[in-house]
């Protein structure tokens, strides 16, 4: 996938949020919960198809640091202690684009499964 490019990223600490502005001229605002349980880490994605990990139990989760990955992603190191996840600028846009659903979806299987954020 060619996804546009990241020209901006600014962490919003007091908000939780991770501002991403993309060349296409799209501006995405990400919650550090989100990011975290949609994390690109073998952790939470598995080893393979249909392996993802429901997180559960972040609703207050925040980000420490953004740390530059080469010129194709960025380190996302988060206040639980999980820093594992490279978050590729195709994978920023993706959440970016897909938020509402991802985060329905993510939504409806917590209340399947009884847990909470």
């Amino acid at each position: 996938m060619n996804a546009p490019i990241p020209t901006s990223l600014t962490l919003h600490r007091a908000s939780h949020v991770l501002e991403v502005a993309f060349d296409s001229g799209e501006t995405f605002r990400l919650p550090a919960e989100y990011l975290r349980v949609n994390s690109p880490s073998a952790e939470v994605q598995g080893h393979g198809p249909g392996q993802k990990v429901l997180v559960a139990g972040k609703a207050n989760v925040n980000i420490d640091a953004v740390e530059p990955v080469g010129n194709y992603a960025v380190l996302l190191r988060f206040d639980d202690g999980h820093a594992s996840g490279i978050f590729g600028w195709d994978t920023l846009y993706v959440l970016g684009r897909d938020h509402a659903r991802n985060w329905q979806d993510y939504l409806d299987a917590l209340a399947a499964s009884g847990l909470a954020r």
